[in-house]
C-alpha cells in the first residue's frame, strides 16, 4: 500500500534541497567526527553521501523489499566504513539519521496537503510507517557495519602495536636483539613468542639478545612463556643470551622451578653484547 510513484517523483525533485537543509541547520559543535569538520573536501563528500541516501531511500516507494535493501547495501557498508565515519561516535551519526527520517516525515505532510482528498488517511499512515520501519532497520545496519569495521580497525592497530612492541633487530648477520620495554602479559608474550620465532627464522639468526632491563614485572604466566620461547628458539638453532634479568623476575622463575643451566645471563645488554665479542652493522 506505501508504493506511490508520484510520491516518489516528488519527494526526489526535493532531495537537494533536502540536504542543503539538513547541512545548513546541522550541529557543528560536535567535539569531533565527520560532521564537525571545516574541511571543504570532507563537507563536500558528506553533502553528497548524505544525498546520495536520499535517493536510494525513496525508491522504498517504489520498489519491493529485498530489491531496495540490495540497493542500499553499497551506501551502507561504504559510508560505515569510510574515514571520517568510522572516526565518528555512533551517538552523532545515529542523531542524523533521526534528524533525516523527521524531514522524510515533513515532506510528507507537504506532498499530503498538497493532495489533499487524493489519498486515503490509511495510505498516508502507510507512508509514515514504512520510513519508521525501514530507519529501525537502517540504523541497526549501520550500527553493525560501524562497529564490525571499527573492531578490525582497531584489531589491526593492536597487532601493529605488539609489532612494534617486540622488534627483532639485526645487529649482524647471525645476531639480533629483542629489547622489551614496558609491561610483558600473556597476550603480548603469547605474540612475542610467535613474532621472535619467524623473526629469527627469516633473519637467519643463530644467536639473539634477549635484554629484560625495561620490564618491571612478569608474572608466572609469562615467565613460563619467556622460557618456552628460550626452548623454542634453541630448537631451531638459535642460541639466546639473557640480560637485564631483574630480582623480582629471577625470583618467579625460581618459584616455578625454571631452570637456568642452559641460558647464558649477562647482568647488562653491554655486558652480553661485549662478551660474545660480535661486530655490530654500521648503518
Amino acid at each position: 500500500m506505501h508504493k506511490n510513484n508520484e510520491l516518489y517523483q516528488f519527494l526526489i525533485d526535493k532531495s537537494w534541497q533536502l540536504t542543503e537543509n539538513w547541512y545548513e541547520n546541522l550541529d557543528k559543535r560536535d567535539p569531533s567526527g565527520v560532521y564537525a569538520s571545516n574541511d571543504p573536501e570532507v563537507i563536500h563528500t558528506v553533502k553528497h553521501q548524505n544525498n546520495e541516501f536520499h535517493v536510494r531511500f525513496f525508491k522504498v516507494f517504489e520498489q519491493d523489499e529485498a530489491e531496495f535493501f540490495k540497493g542500499l547495501e553499497e551506501w551502507i557498508v561504504k559510508t560505515a566504513q569510510d574515514e571520517e565515519h568510522s572516526g565518528t561516535p555512533l551517538q552523532y551519526i545515529h542523531r542524523e539519521f533521526f534528524r533525516t527520517q523527521d524531514q522524510y516525515i515533513e515532506l510528507i505532510n507537504e506532498f499530503a496537503a498538497l493532495h489533499k482528498n487524493e489519498f486515503s488517511d490509511r495510505e498516508v499512515a502507510s507512508w509514515y510507517q514504512i520510513v519508521m520501519k525501514t530507519f529501525g532497520k537502517i540504523i541497526v545496519w549501520f550500527t553493525e557495519e560501524h562497529t564490525t569495521y571499527s573492531r578490525k580497525k582497531l584489531q589491526a592497530q593492536q597487532e601493529l602495536i605488539m609489532e612494534l612492541s617486540s622488534p627483532v633487530i639485526g645487529l649482524n648477520a647471525d645476531v639480533a636483539l629483542l629489547p622489551l620495554v614496558g609491561d610483558v602479559d600473556t597476550s603480548r608474550a603469547k605474540f612475542m613468542l610467535e613474532n621472535t620465532l619467524e623473526q629469527c627464522s627469516r633473519l637467519g639468526v643463530k644467536h639473539l639478545f634477549l635484554d629484560l632491563s625495561g620490564v618491571v614485572m612478569i608474572d608466572t604466566m609469562v615467565a613460563q612463556q619467556l622460557f618456552q620461547l628460550i626452548e623454542a628458539l634453541s630448537l631451531i638453532g638459535v642460541k639466546t643470551t639473557l640480560s637485564g634479568l631483574r630480582p623480582e623476575i629471577a625470583q618467579t622463575a625460581v618459584q616455578l622451578g625454571l631452570s637456568f643451566d642452559n641460558i647464558s645471563i649477562k647482568s647488562t645488554l653491554s655486558k652480553a653484547i661485549s662478551s660474545a665479542n660480535i661486530l655490530v652493522q654500521k648503518a
